[in-house]
């Protein structure tokens, strides 16, 4: 059941992406402006590995990953409808990213960007939203998009937690009593008290289980977005815009200056595990 559910999930994800540009005879600097329609596409632009007609350059091809055409590609894939993203932001970003003595590249295969699926489930009869977060890992002789935290609001209030003096303790010489205390404890309080400061629940395990119990039912994906921590100093996403224009596609959402130590709570407010 798990496995079909992993496999159904990455076909609607792949569908989700799917889209071929099209090609046409000639080149214009029109073209440039051609709808981002697949994520591998993003990729290819953003580290300058495709012409304006979207022909692919290779390695031995004299304008691969040439610093000015990176320039004109990163500047429009960013949503110009978002004003979170500031001029000056895209600028330092793009100069960071295409500097000649350290340029920063994307690469489909490495760690540090990782899936967004927001998913609908079928609960009890009730439609659910499920965030579920997938990371590409060498599967074989290839490689496949893992399961790898999920995140959900039905679960949080199983692990309410009492603070300070509201909070019910295992009495430290209960090892003497043979633990005999643990009968009240746990019928008169909610076993969340007794858990580690640093406990953190593990929603991955109980949505696998209520996989595998049948409680959950999957419907449907309702968004896709990707976060990138790949480009050192930096962290963005992806979301795909359809509406019309050129400004469309699969674009920069959210960009924003990090360094190293803000790396574990981002993706943790990310995880939603904050």
């Amino acid at each position: 059941m798990i496995r079909y559910f992993l496999a159904a999930t990455f076909i609607l994800i792949s569908f989700h992406l799917r889209a071929q540009i099209e090609q046409e005879g000639g080149i214009d600097e029109s073209k440039l402006y051609a709808s981002t329609k697949q994520v591998n596409q993003f990729f290819k632009r953003f580290n300058g590995e495709e012409d304006q007609g979207g022909n692919r350059y290779y390695e031995k091809d004299k304008d691969f990953r040439d610093a000015d055409l990176r320039k004109k590609y990163i500047s429009i894939l960013f949503d110009e409808d978002n004003g979170g993203i500031s001029k000056t932001a895209k600028k330092q970003f793009i100069n960071d990213v295409i500097d000649k003595k350290n340029p920063k590249f994307l690469d489909f295969h490495n760690e540090g960007w990782f899936a967004e699926v927001n998913a609908v489930f079928n609960r009890n009869g009730k439609e659910e939203n499920v965030i579920l977060f997938f990371k590409i890992e060498k599967q074989g002789l290839g490689y496949a998009w893992m399961l790898d935290k999920v995140s959900a609001n039905y679960y949080k209030p199983m692990f309410k937690k009492d603070s300070g003096a509201n909070r019910a303790f295992i009495h430290p010489m209960s090892h003497e009593l043979d633990f005999m205390n643990l009968h009240k404890a746990f019928n008169n309080q909610q076993a969340m008290d007794y858990t580690s400061d640093n406990f953190s629940p593990d929603y991955l395990s109980l949505f696998l289980y209520d996989l595998a119990k049948k409680q959950l039912t999957f419907k449907t994906v309702k968004s896709v977005k990707f976060h990138f921590f790949q480009c050192e100093g930096w962290y963005f996403s992806i979301t795909e815009f359809n509406r019309p224009g050129y400004n469309t596609g699969w674009l920069i959402s959210d960009l924003t200056p990090i360094t190293n130590q803000d790396v574990p709570a981002l993706k943790a407010y990310i995880y939603d595990q904050k």
